[in-house]
């Protein structure tokens, strides 16, 4: 075989490897737009129940057709301090039994449907173009990339594909054979999936190969080693990840790759021992013909060894997850000082809005909406803390309202860059819509806090000029902030959980607001009218009561969002 001829193999080899991680992306981009909510409502059950933890962590995997996607999530949202640890470790746990199903949908490269799902690339492609409907054509795309997968998957076995006893085929089995040191093998597994952040890829080189009867380290357990590799490879995707990111979010990091690492050291132990395991056992559920090696056979022990390894170390370790949380709190302790570091982060008002998170839009936009509820509660009691300081004649309450709104100002540029972001990325039109939405309502709650502000100023006049308000007027206007009160509780009740039957009951009590603004205003020019009311007082009540009315105003067009 000539220089020329390893060229082009390993480019044929490159190619194939291409085609297939851009069929992944496709497939897991678009997985997750047709899984639309799914992935939100999984993550809301992240109960304390280990068990729902590993089956979320296998169906967010599925969804998403990687493990990676899955466990860089995970770390998001620990950043995030939406999840705890021992949450995220059943959830990685369920992420690498999740992960299996890819070999299996590989291995089916070496049956006899592998031109039909050739043939799915085309037919995507056509699905794609013709449709203008947005589901079927990410159903279209969901088609395309099986083809490009099993086109990459053929591309890789066609440069390796030689007659057996052939030149080539000798020459080839001999290269792959050279190397049979199974700590070498391991880092092989290891290095190559870190390369490529994929273990799937990796996945597929194996199989492809052990489905043309290449033999990898003298065969036996060889192949087996750089499938342990790959394992403890694809961590390296989440452990990048964590870097700059909270502790907890990098001890997550570190649960998964001692989770890997465990099960690793476990089955090394086992097949550097048991040096007919392949042979044995695996052969023994697909019986391979010795003067045929290779075939849907082969693929088949690869992908049995790939489940078993993932799901054995899940059941071994799923009783032992305290543990793994206790010793990654070890070995990244909390340093001197961090922790009130941390609670300092913690009281931005919108905490982290990860951009981990935008691995999967629908989960980001999920946790962005949350989020805005918690500022559109902040900038309620901010606007209650500026009413009582007026009643009770605070002064000095005045600064924390500035720095208060200050921090409503810096949330809502947070949330604004935070939507542009989710706004590149591909998105439903339903989360279209809920991402323009997001804006105004970000502006709405800004506008309570800045009414908040204008009332302290109102409190500041009301001092220094001696003004002197009636317990009528006192009580009236408490009677109408109480329906305030009343109306945001409503509005977040009806943006947070989107009910919007409740809509009429808020505008009703809107309306409330609105008359009792009038009667205090018509009663105040009664007053003054009958010489009962300081003229002074006219203009801090006529605009204390109107910005209360605009504050109602705000809140109720936060509710109207969801419409």
């Amino acid at each position: 075989m000539g220089a020329w001829e390893i060229v082009k193999i390993v480019m044929q080899i490159l190619g194939g490897m291409g085609t297939f991680l851009v069929g992944m992306k496709l497939l897991s981009e678009n997985m997750t737009r047709l899984a639309h909510g799914k992935l939100q409502r999984m993550l809301n059950r992240t109960a304390k129940s280990r068990f729902a933890g590993v089956g979320i962590g296998t169906g967010m995997t599925i969804l998403g057709q990687s493990s990676a996607f899955t466990t860089v999530m995970v770390v998001g949202l620990v950043n995030a301090g939406v999840m705890t640890l021992f949450q995220a470790t059943a959830i990685i746990m369920g992420a690498n039994i999740g992960t299996t199903l890819n070999a299996w949908v590989i291995a089916l490269a070496g049956s006899d449907i592998t031109a039909l799902f050739l043939a799915l690339a085309a037919v995507g492609v056509f699905i794609t173009m013709f449709s203008k409907n947005e589901r079927i054509k990410s159903v279209g795309n969901v088609v395309a990339a099986f083809g490009l997968i099993f086109v990459g998957l053929k591309l890789m076995s066609g440069a390796l594909s030689f007659e057996t006893g052939t030149a080539e085929f000798a020459a080839v089995s001999n290269v792959l054979s050279a190397v049979k040191n199974p700590f070498l093998l391991l880092l092989i597994g290891i290095a190559i999936t870190a390369l490529v952040q994929s273990s799937t890829a990796v996945n597929a080189i194996i199989i492809t190969m052990a489905s043309l009867g290449v033999v990898i380290g003298g065969g036996g357990n060889a192949p087996l080693y750089i499938i342990i590799g790959s394992n403890i490879g694809t961590c390296v995707t989440a452990l990048i990840s964590s870097l700059g990111a909270s502790i907890n979010a990098k001890r997550a990091a570190l649960i998964h790759f001692l989770f890997n690492l465990f099960g690793a050291v476990i089955f090394m132990i086992i097949l550097v021992f048991w040096t007919g395991f392949a042979d044995t056992v695996l052969a023994g559920i697909f019986p391979t013909d010795p003067a045929h090696p290779g075939g849907i056979e082969a693929t088949m022990q690869i992908a049995t060894f790939h489940t078993l390894f993932n799901v054995v170390n899940a059941l071994l370790f799923l009783p032992f997850i305290k543990g793994f949380v206790w010793l990654a709190e070890h070995i990244i302790p909390e340093k001197k000082g961090e922790r009130g570091e941390e609670k300092q982060r913690g009281a931005e008002i919108f905490g982290d809005l990860d951009d981990r998170l935008l691995r999967s839009p629908s989960v980001a936009l999920g946790y962005l909406y949350r989020q805005t509820g918690k500022v559109f509660s902040f900038a309620m009691d901010t606007l209650t803390e500026a009413f009582r300081a007026f009643l009770a004649k605070d002064t000095s309450a005045a600064p924390r309202i500035a720095e208060e709104n200050e921090q409503l100002a810096e949330a809502n540029r947070q949330g604004v860059s935070y939507l542009v972001k989710l706004s590149a990325s591909p998105l439903v039109i339903e989360d279209e819509k809920t991402v323009s939405t997001l804006h105004y309502v970000l502006n709405d709650i800004v506008r309570v806090g800045e009414l908040a502000d204008n009332i302290t100023k109102y409190t500041r006049t009301y001092v220094e000029d001696g003004l002197v308000f009636s317990e009528e007027f006192l009580g009236m206007i408490k009677e109408m902030f109480g329906k305030i009160e009343a109306l945001y509780s409503l509005a977040l009740t009806v943006f947070l959980n989107k009910e919007g039957d409740k809509l009429q009951e808020l505008d009703a009590l809107e309306d409330e607001i609105d008359a009792a603004r009038h009667t205090l205003v018509t009663t105040h020019i009664k007053r003054l009218n009958e010489g009962k009311c300081q003229p002074q007082n006219a203009s801090v009540f006529i605009n204390l009561v109107g910005n209360l009315e605009r504050a109602a105003d705000h809140i109720t067009f936060i509710a109207h969002s969801i419409e």
